[in-house]
């Protein structure tokens, strides 16, 4: 049966869960906010599924892209309301129009974020743009096996480790299945962005948001903004917007405070994941293909079978061919999962949720500082030494 016993070796996808045939596995949410899988051991057969279908106990091969794009959706308006280029809405739209069904993450009603499925151009808005914490996957592998055993086309999203949790638990090459992750970073925990929110409120008289935009480009793609907004007067009123480098939240994950314990040791790695098509922001352009940005949002596509191949020239984009090497030079989350700080990671949930999270992730921030600070005299000191030794 699957037992955690070391934290960074689950990366939360459920599949064990989904495919558990007594349904034993219950998810349980631990201090960090993060879900871990438990088993009712009274109700285990010892089938082995759980573990069979775990995609950090069984890791794919590290490969390259078959080739690599970069593309914008030439639609401005989706453009705008999307994390880069527009690539996601693009392809889906691909898939919908042959009957198909697209999954994806969207937000809740208290504005966690879940994973679901849509049927038309208008649920699918809600998949569009970045969602900055982990996302609930419920039920959708099972939602997505199916459809797909019922002739449907599929288009699943998500993070590299959720969909090498999906192909684990559908054991098998679905082909009207095709299967979409991004350039991920890592997770934040939920129960943060969850401090986060009760802190906005708090200092906006408890307003009742209509919206939360992560990458809002009002001041350009490279300095987007965290935005939220709400309903007044029958008109979307700005109440929050900081530029990333400014928003607390969006610090804490950009320093890697809060991530999920497995990200630091991503399983999913260098297109591990066995998706079809990855896509993210291409980071660089400006130095790489000047001529292409005019700072609104361009993606990168990598392309890993003939499937995504097929579905990407299926979709309405303005595309041109890159080197793998110019989108990993901005990308290096494509290979290498982010560094984890141990002490500075344990001071800061030590103190969660008891600090208010500016002066948790500040107090921090300050630490880091003074230390490059005293590290820089150090050396200084060290090579004045050495000097006069001379």
């Amino acid at each position: 049966m699957i037992q955690i016993h070391d934290k960074s070796r689950c990366c939360g996808c459920a599949a064990c869960v989904q495919r558990c045939p007594k349904q034993c596995i219950t998810l349980s949410e631990d201090e960090e906010g993060f879900l871990y899988p438990k088993v009712d051991v009274t109700s285990c057969i010892e089938c082995g599924l759980c573990e069979k279908v775990c995609p950090v106990l069984h890791q794919e091969t590290p490969r390259l892209p078959d080739v690599c794009y970069a593309a914008i959706t030439p639609n401005e308006k989706i453009r705008k309301e999307s994390s880069s280029g527009g690539v996601f809405t693009a392809i889906a739209s691909a898939v919908l129009k042959e009957g198909g069904v697209v999954f994806g993450a969207r937000f809740d009603t208290d504005w966690s974020v879940i994973h679901d499925y849509a049927e038309t151009q208008e649920e699918i808005a809600a998949f569009r743009g970045s969602k900055y914490l982990q996302s609930r996957i419920g039920n959708t592998f099972q939602q997505a096996e199916d459809f797909l055993k019922a002739g449907r086309k599929v288009l699943f999203t998500g993070t590299p480790c959720q969909i090498a949790g999906l192909r684990r638990y559908l054991r098998k090459d679905y082909p009207n299945l095709l299967t979409m992750d991004f350039i991920c970073h890592g997770v934040p925990s939920p129960l943060v962005w969850q401090q986060y929110l009760q802190e906005v409120r708090k200092k906006h008289s408890d307003i009742k948001i209509s919206q939360i935009y992560f990458r809002d480009k009002t001041v350009g793609w490279k300095k987007f903004s965290l935005k939220i907004t709400q309903i007044k007067e029958q008109e979307e009123i700005t109440v929050l917007s900081e530029p990333f480098l400014q928003n607390i939240y969006m610090l804490g994950f950009l320093k890697d405070i809060y991530l999920r314990p497995s990200c630091y040791s991503c399983a999913a790695k260098s297109m591990k994941s066995g998706s079809d098509l990855t896509i993210g922001d291409f980071w660089g352009i400006h130095q790489k293909m000047p001529e292409w940005d005019d700072d609104r949002g361009t993606s990168c596509v990598l392309i890993q079978t003939e499937k995504g191949k097929q579905y990407f020239e299926q979709a309405q984009l303005k595309y041109q061919e890159v080197a793998y090497s110019t989108i990993k030079d901005g990308n290096t989350a494509l290979e290498h999962s982010p560094v984890v700080n141990a002490h500075k990671r344990t001071a800061f949930f030590n103190s969660f949720p008891i600090l208010p999270l500016e002066q948790n992730i500040t107090k921090l921030i300050r630490v880091s500082i003074f230390t490059r600070i005293i590290q820089k005299l150090k050396r200084g000191k060290q090579m004045i030494a050495r000097f006069f030794k001379i």
